[in-house]
């Protein structure tokens, strides 16, 4: 169907219509641009998110992931970040293929619809001015007319009229004649003004208008062409970043996949085994018949009548426990305030630290003993003296660097060297304690739990072991001495520098006054005025025989 043909009569329509075609090209456009929007925008916050998760360096995050379910999360994370530049791609894609190209269209869309509409209203205006001079021509013709039979009707008036003389009767037929010869001359104008505007007419609405209204057809077909296009390319922008966010989906997976529950098991234990074997069996101790021990012969301590007493006495019982309280300053250089195997792995991390910067200073000093070597055979290339000073310096580092891992590296050694032989297998693997120059003890598998049933140790604190004063310098000087129940020999060197323990020496031998009741803590004596509580890990205890009945 032409517009040209069936919609000849409806310019005004036609130009309300082509009007409404730009109007909804034009919210195509604003719809796409706000969808541009939003794909920046979402992608805008799924950076932002991605980021505020990213664990933050050198702090104590970093050390989460080591844990598959945490590089699990990571990857999720990193992941995300390629996510979100896909919707950042569509945006740009949607903007550059969508937007841009139909802001442009629309321009020349309405310039040519303004030039079409013109051409239209011009041919209007031509058609209405050639009905104009037809109108004015047939009026013209139908005034001469009138005024031709109105002067013949005088004429004859005139000539039937005996009274009137010959010369009017002439001169009213003379009028008449020049009446009817300029009614004769404006029939012939009219008759060619009719002629001309009839090919006038024909042209306009079957040439003229036709081709102008084709065109606008042909201009508004264009313009829903375009726009199914552009929806379209709305859907492949989209369609074309599917296989990558799909990628990028499958990663996700694949790490999910990844998370192995045994190995984020193992790593739980390898960063929290202390290497301390769990306390052994509490003995029974029977009440209902008199505990009698034998004071040994090497026993400096004095028993009156025999008279048992109990582990810990009522007012200091609740309170002995661990003789925990919190340091607030650092940690010794040794780590010897941690646990063996803690302090094994920390000393470990230590070393290789260490290696790595001595390699680092030995990289930096080959590579300008090479420049000073380039600069001795070349002195155009530089002063060899310049380099001196730098590799005294480098020098001075590495003596200072190979020192500092000697030393750690020998703490490392005795941590390892120092296991004992007996089955004890988690000390064989850690350690023990190496308790030099601090005044802390961890609390760690070794005291078990506090009568409370709850833990102490803080990541970044260390319990130090303290026995209330007044509770210790009551049973110690107003009880009466314990008597000497065994012997111990010191495994490792121990120093009691709390309150309520006792320092010992590797090797040594002391009295034990009173076994470990299951709480981590043997009493030993050494003299009448030196006794005190120590680990019993650190000790190898020799009951008598008839303690041991007992």
């Amino acid at each position: 169907m032409s517009w040209g043909t069936e919609l000849w009569d409806q310019f005004d329509n036609l130009e309300k219509h082509t009007q409404w075609g730009i109007d909804v090209l034009e919210k195509y456009i604003k719809f796409v641009k706000e969808r541009t929007e939003i794909e920046i925008n979402y992608a805008k916050q799924l950076r932002n998110l991605s980021k505020k998760y990213q664990p933050k360096k050198n702090s104590k995050e970093e050390d989460e992931y080591k844990y598959s379910s945490c590089q699990a999360f990571l990857a999720t994370l990193n992941e995300m970040n390629d996510y979100a530049g896909q919707h950042e791609v569509v945006s740009e894609n949607m903007t550059s293929q969508i937007t841009a190209e139909l802001a442009r269209y629309v321009q020349e869309l309405k310039q040519e619809r303004k030039m079409h509409f013109h051409d239209g209203r011009k041919a209007q205006q031509h058609i209405e001015t050639c009905w104009k001079q037809l109108e004015s021509s047939k009026r013209r013709f139908e005034r001469d007319c009138k005024e031709a039979d109105r002067a013949q009707q005088y004429f004859e008036k005139m000539d039937a009229d005996i009274n009137v003389t010959k010369a009017d009767v002439e001169k009213a037929r003379q009028q008449a004649q020049l009446r009817h010869q300029m009614a004769e001359e404006s029939k012939a104008e009219y008759s060619s003004t009719l002629q001309r505007f009839n090919h006038e007419q024909h042209d306009h609405y079957h040439t003229h208008i036709p081709n102008i209204f084709q065109k606008i057809q042909e201009m508004e077909e264009r313009r829903i062409i375009r726009i199914g296009e552009s929806m379209k390319t709305f859907a492949e922008v989209d369609r074309q970043v599917i296989p990558i966010i799909g990628k990028c989906l499958d990663e996700i997976t694949k790490a999910a996949e990844s998370i192995d529950q045994k190995h984020d098991s193992k790593l739980v234990v390898e960063a929290f085994k202390s290497g301390f074997e769990p306390p052994g069996d509490v003995d029974f101790e029977d009440f209902t018949q008199p505990i009698k021990r034998t004071v040994s012969d090497s026993s400096l301590s004095n028993s009156k009548d025999g008279k048992p007493e109990s582990r810990f006495s009522s007012k200091s019982k609740g309170k002995l426990w661990p003789f925990i309280k919190k340091n607030k300053g650092g940690g010794p250089e040794d780590f010897s305030n941690l646990p063996p195997e803690q302090r094994r792995k920390k000393l470990q991390q230590k070393v290789d630290e260490l290696n790595r910067d001595i390699q680092k200073e030995m990289d930096q000093r080959d590579a300008l003993t090479k420049m000073k070597d380039v600069y001795i055979k070349n002195p155009q290339m530089g002063d060899a003296a310049s380099v001196d000073l730098k590799l005294a310096e480098l020098a001075q580092n590495l003596e200072k660097l190979r020192l500092e891992a000697q030393k750690f590296e020998g703490w490392l050694a005795e941590v390892e060297g120092r296991l004992p032989a007996r089955t004890e297998p988690a000390r064989r693997q850690s350690g023990m304690y190496e308790p030099q120059n601090t005044l802390t003890v961890n609390n760690c598998a070794q005291d078990r739990e506090s009568p409370d049933g709850s833990y102490t140790e803080e990541p970044s604190q260390e319990s130090e072991v303290k026995v209330p004063a007044p509770e210790f310098d009551d049973e110690f000087d107003d009880e009466e001495p314990l008597p000497t129940i065994g012997t111990c020999k010191a495994l490792y060197t121990f120093e009691g520098q709390n309150e309520g323990t006792i320092s010992v020496s590797e090797g040594e031998t002391l009295f034990v006054i009173e076994e470990d009741k299951g709480d981590g803590w043997t009493r030993i004596r050494r003299n009448e005025d030196e006794e005190g509580y120590v680990p019993t890990s650190y000790v190898e205890v020799f009951l008598e025989k008839n303690a041991k009945d007992s």
